[in-house]
């Protein structure tokens, strides 16, 4: 039986002041998702492991460990979707949930950075390389003074949507900026104007536009081909952004967490990635976080 639950922003808000009026209540020993309030290497390794995730592609592949490889493993995995990049980190540090993943390590560490939170990555999965879309040009260079270009309003993804444009001649940046690019670090903006947008949001808006930034999980959730929809996309190769299973720090040695990653490095899962996203949209990334 599938267990996901689809959420959206709205009603993942809800689902969290909800949680803050319950935390008032008295302990007891399994929380409301059913997982245990034991944490860490304490917890119950028997107890439904609840996981928030971006729907595409990270639960898609959550979704194919719990229907596949998950009961051999003797883990029960429980995923919760979230189409929101904000929601996953509250509820995994508010325990909500037991862990997430949805995010790559420059963006966790503007969130905890900004928020006062402990979340940690566990181990990489895979990456979406970001692309730029247009329905009014064919080609980057097209983009000239007075066009209207969309990128996500948040720091991290902003910055390396800014080095994207600026790869590809839209924009020139001050020197040595690079993926930590602001607004303000563009020396030469030739002409073009940005609207900044939630990430989420950027797909739908794409008709309003002159051309977007989408990241890539947005991208194939709104049926675009990164490699053939794409006038320029980011390249994999070297690609610091990889995708992570994170948890709030002091669980990382979590039992079902710790099988979970397993899983998610299987030659099972890279198969499924390869095969799924086939038009390049998401590459497996496995290994270890670098600090």
């Amino acid at each position: 039986m599938r267990t996901t639950v689809k959420l959206t922003a709205a009603v993942a808000a809800a689902a969290a002041l909800t949680l803050g009026l319950s935390a008032c209540s008295a302990p007891s020993d399994t929380s409301s998702s059913g997982s245990s309030s034991k944490k860490g290497k304490d917890a119950d390794p028997a107890a439904k492991l609840v996981v928030a995730a971006s729907p595409t592609p990270h639960g898609d592949i959550l979704n194919f460990v719990r229907d596949h490889l998950a009961e051999k493993a003797g883990l029960k995995l429980e995923v919760k979707e979230f189409n929101d990049y904000v929601l996953p980190n509250t509820a995994t540090q508010n325990g909500e949930v037991d862990a997430n993943f949805f995010q790559h390590k420059p963006y966790l560490d503007d969130f905890n950075k900004k928020n006062k939170t402990d979340i940690v990555p566990v181990v990489n999965v895979e990456i979406e390389p970001l692309g730029l879309y247009s329905e009014k040009v064919k080609k980057a260079g097209d983009l000239g003074s007075g066009a209207t270009i969309a990128v996500p309003n948040d720091a991290t993804n902003e910055g390396r949507a800014l080095k994207l444009l600026a790869d590809n001649g839209v924009i020139v940046l001050k020197d040595g900026v690079g993926a930590a690019a602001k607004l303000s670090d563009i020396k030469d903006d030739k002409g073009v104007k940005f609207t900044e947008l939630e990430a989420a949001q950027i797909p739908s808006r794409l008709a309003d536009v002159d051309a977007a930034v989408i990241n890539g999980n947005f991208a194939i959730g709104h049926k675009l081909n990164p490699a053939k929809d794409a006038i320029a996309l980011e390249k994999a190769d070297g690609n610091p952004y990889a995708n992570f299973l994170a948890v709030k720090k002091g669980n990382e040695a979590d039992p079902r967490v710790q099988k979970l990653a397993k899983l998610l490095n299987s030659d099972e899962v890279k198969k499924f990635i390869e095969e799924k996203f086939s038009n390049g949209a998401v590459l497996p990334a496995f290994g270890a976080v670098k600090s």
